[in-house]
């Protein structure tokens, strides 16, 4: 088993720790805090979210920091700390990739990184590992401002298909993935992608969290969903238009109107204003809980994962799959080259009227049998093993 034990790690990223969503970032974190010291750096506040969000608590708190009003180090666990950085950066993704761009984004990596050697000083991290989860704007000099023994690129989802990352990313990232001592993706996908940029390219797979997501007597279907007409064919994730196939949905609402379509999670005004609204067997039940979420998929008789195909999706590992495969539940989603893994224990569909088809299949063979092989299989996908594939890359390289 490959591990690595008493080093530090320093881990930077998109995702907020007191974010209440959870993200791989978060889990990996974790999981290296088990035998390593970690610390966590959050984002630093930049000028205009300080003032289009001054009202929030996640703002109020980053001004008390910059202010010396509160401490920015806090100390989570046993080898675990997160740093709030008490400096503001400047918002500049609004400039065109030019020069002008360069200098002030080396700028605000500047300051960025003053801020986190005051946290380096006073926990005494040495000789320590660099983790950066895609912030490919703010940390892209931080090897050369914070010099780690290690830098690793983490690469989790094609942001480049997003306009906000594009703009600037489709230049920066390639030059990070190359400067960086190695990358890991958690999908075959974006590991290749990453390796026509540097040649340390790992796929390392993905973890799940097995404590929540487990089908026991424990876990009770809440009422509002025992309320609901069966089979519930459900989806639980944020609702938007770029990552999930409306036209999907539709069509099997429109195909089966004797089957119920549960829906879960924030919608965005594409959902919000989708014809599923005027449809009576689809039910929007909003965002629910993170720790409710297992409670709902245990009242589903399938679960959907109706990927839209497109540059931003077509890489990603999903996450969520592992979730409902871990409570047994029949699974059927879009197939995609990063779905691939899953092909023997998930229905794959490449168009809306295999949806049906293969949704009838999936009701209809249903057994104990397979829903063991499907949380045996899920739980081969464990947080404890992600990490070990990211150390054996990491001791490939050192």
């Amino acid at each position: 088993m490959a591990i690595i034990e008493n080093r530090d790690f320093i881990v930077v990223g998109q995702q907020p720790w007191d974010t209440p969503i959870g993200s791989n970032c978060k889990d990996l974190a974790l999981e290296f805090s088990k035998h390593n010291r970690v610390l966590y750096i959050n984002a630093p506040l930049d000028r205009r979210t300080k003032f289009q969000q001054s009202h929030t608590e996640g703002v109020k708190k980053r001004m008390r920091v910059i202010k010396g009003q509160e401490e920015g180090l806090e100390q989570i666990g046993p080898n675990f700390w997160v740093y709030y950085p008490d400096v503001i950066n400047e918002s500049i993704n609004w400039m065109k990739p030019t020069a002008l761009f360069r200098i002030f984004n080396k700028i605000n990596n500047k300051r960025f990184a003053k801020s986190v050697k005051k946290a380096i000083k006073q926990l005494n991290f040495k000789d320590f590992i660099l983790f950066n989860d895609s912030d490919m704007f703010r940390s892209y000099h931080l090897k050369e401002l914070l010099n780690p023994s290690t830098s690793i690129y983490y690469s989790r989802d094609n942001l480049l298909a997003t306009p906000y990352w594009g703009k600037h990313g489709k230049h920066l990232e390639p030059e990070l993935i190359k400067k960086s001592n190695l990358c890991v993706a958690n999908s075959v996908y974006l590991a290749n992608y990453c390796k026509q940029y540097n040649p340390n390219s790992f796929y390392v797979g993905q973890g799940c969290d097995f404590e929540l997501f487990k089908n026991d007597d424990s876990v009770k279907v809440p009422e509002s969903l025992n309320a609901i007409k069966k089979p519930i064919l459900g989806y639980v994730g944020a609702l938007l238009a770029i990552r999930l196939d409306e036209h999907i949905l539709l069509h099997l609402a429109q195909q089966k109107p004797a089957w119920s379509i549960v829906l879960i999670g924030p919608e965005d005004d594409d959902f919000k204003n989708s014809k599923l609204h005027e449809m009576e067997n689809v039910h929007f039940l909003g965002p629910q809980k993170p720790e409710t979420l297992p409670a709902y998929i245990k009242g589903f008789d399938v679960c959907l994962n109706p990927q839209a195909l497109n540059p931003l999706t077509i890489g990603n590992y999903p996450r969520k799959i592992d979730e409902y495969l871990a409570m047994g539940k029949p699974t059927l989603a879009t197939r995609t080259e990063a779905v691939g893994i899953f092909a023997d224990y998930v229905y794959l569909a490449e168009t809306k009227e295999e949806y049906v088809s293969l949704a009838e299949k999936a009701l209809a063979e249903n057994s104990e049998t397979l829903a063991n092989e499907r949380i045996a299989f899920a739980k081969t996908h464990t947080w404890e093993k992600n990490a070990e594939e990211i150390y054996k890359a990491i001791q490939t390289v050192e």
